[in-house]
């Protein structure tokens, strides 16, 4: 798809639905994640788009992520309310580069609460119960898995965080999250939408 024609849709549905589209100037980053439509657990099929200005033209770069737990935490919940499913919204200037369990750069949860959805049958199927719905500070990160390839399966990877697939796309998205905090300084808005959200508007 044109990326004019992606950046149109995006600020149509970010419009739609109340949420900040940043346009002023350059590396003022819109991370987007989309959670695809048929979720399956230990996939990476989600994907993520990092929408910005650069020497003022419009980038887009799309990334394969996933937006969802592994199935080895779906099984063992860390929290004794369920394992965390980030509920889609639009969290604005929660994140910062930190460092993620304090090994290396992620954009972490610094600067506020996030909302997530309970699951907590212990089963491999993601419930995203509005009745669960748990607000505050988890550590809802924003990171990588392999730290030199790829993964092929999220395991452990995702307790609830949202996780790159790639080392490489991994690397560019946070050189760009790095340049755009020289600019606009360490705090970053995230928006997850969902597959419905993109093709029905």
């Amino acid at each position: 798809m044109d990326k004019t024609v992606i950046i149109e849709r995006v600020k149509q549905i970010m419009d739609m639905k109340g949420y900040k589209f940043f346009e002023r100037g350059n590396y003022n980053l819109n991370i987007i994640g989309i959670r695809s439509k048929q979720s399956v657990a230990n996939s990476f099929d989600d994907s993520l788009m990092c929408i910005f200005k650069k020497d003022n033209e419009w980038v887009v770069n799309e990334y394969t992520i996933t937006t969802d737990a592994g199935s080895y935490w779906l099984k063992n919940p860390i929290d004794k309310k369920g394992t965390a499913l980030l509920v889609p919204d639009q969290y604005r200037g929660v994140y910062g580069l930190r460092k993620h369990n304090g090994k290396y750069k992620a954009l972490c949860q610094s600067w506020g609460d996030v909302k997530v959805y309970r699951d907590n049958d212990k089963d491999i199927i993601f419930d995203y119960d509005c009745e669960t719905i748990d607000k505050g500070m988890f550590g809802i990160n924003i990171h990588r898995s392999n730290p030199r390839t790829e993964s092929t399966m999220v395991n452990k990877w995702s307790a609830g965080c949202q996780v790159f697939k790639k080392a490489n796309e991994y690397n560019e998205f946070i050189n760009d999250c790095e340049t755009a905090r020289n600019i606009w300084g360490n705090k970053f808005t995230y928006t997850l939408l969902t597959y419905k959200d993109i093709n029905n508007g």
